[in-house]
């Protein structure tokens, strides 16, 4: 899971690629972006956060949220 959305629904999202920086209108405002840092989640608020097709996680160095059906295709 890598942020919020304010609708309904899940959006697609690729962290690992690259934004496409080919219109000139738009190369400018990709420079001035600043990300704000992740939010720590303990077990107990990632419980009360996570929906019915997420799962957490643990790891000994880490706790994460993610959907239980990785492939985008199968969940629709």
């Amino acid at each position: 899971v890598i942020g919020e959305n304010a609708k309904s629904g899940d959006l697609e999202v690729n962290p690992v690629r690259a934004k496409a920086t080919n219109n000139m209108r738009t190369q400018a405002k990709d420079e001035k972006l600043y990300l704000t840092p992740p939010k720590k989640f303990s077990i107990e608020e990632l419980i009360g956060y996570m929906s019915e097709d997420e799962v957490i996680e643990v790891t000994p160095q880490s706790v994460r949220l993610r959907k239980s059906e990785l492939d985008s295709g199968v969940r629709e």
